[in-house]
């Protein structure tokens, strides 16, 4: 069923000061004076931009702008001049879609909303930014950072189960949510007659890519949600990722690929009684060594699928279990 209804925060590390580079994507930079706003038309009327943060997608036309996402509040002036730049529209931002909680895709949340804008999200992102989260890759995991709560005029005003259909600028926008992926509230938003998609975090170009398994987040999560929207969107789709380069569905199947494999050489060390410490030791993600990055090397990422596929996780809200 489907239901229509100012100032950016620091995010405290709990890790080891060597760990502190890999949570890059969850810290704010310190000087937002030099961060400039790069605009790539996608389709139509439909643009995605990237700053300091997570991509956005941005439909813009009679009716308004739409927004995917929203960065950091200190970009905030600039994302909205970004905008006005592209000149099809002086309208204002009229909705803010979060594809998740995290601070690099809603922390701008409180300064659009103080110029108007309804901000949207799956029920879990206005859970997780109401109450604070410990982000991580899982009990034991490398990957640990504190998000504060949010202030109140941060939090979406209108929440979804499954998805919403916003009608906007000539086209139908569908915000999907895909459970237990990224996070536990995670939604892919499709641009129908654009045939614009942005998965958010549940695909990046990064290399391998974060699960916040804190928080509900699973690989069997994210391997459903790239199978779910391959099946779904047309061939011709273009993708926009969390982060990284404008994509291609071929692209997303090969990403899609890489989890199922890497998931499956974890799943097999688990059958013949390996430990975590022995899959590491063993390098056992090897093959995929060129996507282990500062921020997820091999062995976070293979504490993500482990933690994944184990259940060691903490209570969360539908959370998929080991072969679920």
């Amino acid at each position: 069923m489907r239901k229509l209804f100012p100032a950016g925060f620091a995010i405290a590390l709990l890790c080891a000061p060597g760990l502190a580079p890999r949570l890059a994507m969850a810290q704010q930079p310190q000087d937002f004076s030099k961060v400039e706003i790069k605009v790539t038309k996608v389709s139509g009327n439909v643009y995605m931009l990237e700053g300091a943060g997570g991509n956005i997608a941005a439909s813009l036309g009679d009716d308004g702008i739409l927004i995917v996402d929203s960065e950091y509040a200190p970009l905030a002036g600039k994302i909205e001049a970004a905008l006005k730049g592209i000149g099809i529209t002086d309208k204002p931002v009229r909705f803010v879609v979060n594809t998740h909680y995290h601070a690099d895709h809603t922390n701008g949340n409180a300064a659009f909303a103080a110029l108007g804008a309804t901000i949207i999200a799956n029920e879990n992102v206005r859970k997780r930014l109401e109450e604070g989260a410990t982000i991580g890759n899982g009990p034991g995991g490398a990957i640990n950072a504190k998000q504060p709560p949010s202030p109140p005029e941060a939090l979406p005003t209108i929440t979804y189960a499954d998805g919403i259909d916003i009608f906007l600028n000539g086209e139908p926008i569908l915000a999907e949510h895909v459970p237990a992926a990224h996070t536990d509230g995670d939604s892919i938003v499709f641009f129908s007659k654009n045939k614009v998609l942005h998965m958010g975090d549940v695909f990046v170009r990064y290399g391998f890519p974060f699960i916040d398994v804190n928080n509900g987040g699973s690989v069997q999560g994210m391997i459903a949600a790239c199978d779910k929207a391959l099946a779904e969107f047309p061939a011709e789709t273009k993708v926009i990722p969390g982060h990284g380069a404008l994509a291609s569905m071929d692209d997303l199947r090969e990403y899609d690929k890489m989890l199922k494999d890497t998931t499956a050489a974890v799943q097999k060390g688990l059958m013949d009684g390996k430990t975590l410490s022995q899959m590491k030791d063993e390098k056992i993600l090897a093959p995929w060594q060129k996507l282990s990055g500062n921020f997820v090397n091999s062995d976070a990422f293979l504490e993500e699928i482990y933690n994944s596929l184990t259940g060691r996780h903490f209570t969360s809200i539908n959370v998929l279990g080991p072969g679920e």
